[in-house]
């Protein structure tokens, strides 16, 4: 596991996240702060970072 960090688009704060680099995934975590629904979306090629996109989910 790889630590990352990204501001939430919600409430601006800078969040640690623990990434897997064998997983390249999108999913939805809850901001730790605000606890307002983020998209993820994570891509690893041969373990390394190649994008990781955060972004609000319209409600």
């Amino acid at each position: 596991m790889n630590e990352h960090f990204f501001q939430c688009p919600y409430c601006w704060e800078e969040i640690s996240m623990l990434l897997d680099p064998s997983l390249s995934q999108t999913y939805i975590e809850d901001c730790e702060v605000c606890c307002n629904p983020i998209e993820i979306d994570v891509t690893f090629e041969n373990n390394e970072l190649v994008s990781l996109t955060v972004r609000d989910i319209e409600q």
